[in-house]
């Protein structure tokens, strides 16, 4: 299995400095700062990145397990909110799923969904913060 890069650069004291996170692709780059972070200015931040990764990781997961039932789905849509309490700690991550999944029942549905909250690799490294899961098909 390949191995994935990121980095960040910081420059300056917590509060006054600025910084680039870049994935190891060149996919993607953004500056962020302490008033990204910690209050509500435009910009990005870490646990944007956080989110992301789970919720795309979660939603592939999720995939397979429906394909591998007998239910492939048409799509899956996955919003996370990563909750930056003090500390600073994460100390939630909410993931919002629909999936428009043909013919599947309701129940076997959320047994997948439990199963790929628990077993997709960014959440078995994310085990530290209560990780929620709503989800619902959609048709």
């Amino acid at each position: 299995m390949p191995v994935r890069n990121a980095s960040a650069e910081w420059n300056g004291t917590l509060k006054e400095g600025r910084g680039i996170m870049k994935l190891g692709s060149e996919a993607f780059e953004a500056a962020f700062s302490h008033a990204t972070r910690f209050q509500e200015q435009p910009g990005t931040n870490p646990e944007e990145f956080v989110g992301a990764a789970l919720s795309g990781c979660f939603s592939m997961y999720l995939a397979s397990q429906l394909t591998n039932a007998g239910y492939p789905p048409n799509q899956i849509r996955t919003q996370a909110r990563v909750h930056l309490g003090e500390g600073p700690h994460i100390h939630q991550i909410e993931l919002e799923t629909e999936a428009e999944v043909p013919n599947i029942s309701d129940q076997l549905f959320q047994e997948k969904v439990a199963l790929s909250k628990s077993k997709c690799p960014v959440s078995m490294t994310l085990a530290g913060p209560e990780i929620r899961v709503s989800a619902r098909k959609i048709y």
